[in-house]
């Protein structure tokens, strides 16, 4: 297990020599992901449910929305800066109810910090989510995506409103 360890640090220095990169924790994420996608195979596996054949054009639309939705406001909300804090340090305010957080801490808890403050890496997580839920509970799964993309488009008109606004008092 040494050997392993010493491989891991002497690639971990040559992939990035100017700067410390905490693979580590990436690779502690990468485990856990494998895991935790795991573990919803299982569920669906346990349940015995018949995978489709293909995918509903809508379920795709509305879980793409609500992925999108839902990881901006996990990763981004003010509101949820709560959620963020043991792992992020605040930056500042970005946008409407938005904010900039970076990540703080040793390995785990940077790594923590640098999934929980991007709407990408969380995404990720989130659509496996929303696929395994589909899959068990599709009814309350369309529920879900379908007011998390009601919620995305609201969004996207109280912005447009702004912007209509803004340019109207110029």
């Amino acid at each position: 297990m040494q050997r392993v360890r010493e491989a891991f640090r002497k690639a971990s220095r040559a992939y990035s020599p100017q700067e410390e990169r905490r693979l580590g924790g990436h690779l502690g994420a990468v485990v856990a992901f494998g895991a935790y996608t795991a573990a919803w195979g299982a569920a669906v596996g346990v349940r015995k449910r018949k995978l489709p054949d293909r995918h509903d054009p809508l379920d795709v639309l509305f879980t793409a929305a609500a992925t999108f939705r839902l990881g901006r406001l996990l990763s981004k909300g003010s509101v949820t800066s709560p959620l963020r804090a043991p792992f992020t340090r605040y930056e500042k305010a970005t946008g409407p109810a938005e904010v900039s957080e970076s990540p703080r801490g040793g390995d785990v808890r940077s790594t923590v910090g640098e999934l929980v403050t991007c709407p990408f890496c969380l995404s990720v997580w989130l659509t496996t989510t929303f696929a395994g839920a589909h899959l068990l509970w599709p009814r309350a799964t369309r529920a879900v995506t379908g007011g998390l993309t009601a919620l995305a488009v609201a969004d996207a008109m109280q912005l447009g409103y702004d912007c209509l606004v803004q340019k109207n008092s110029e």
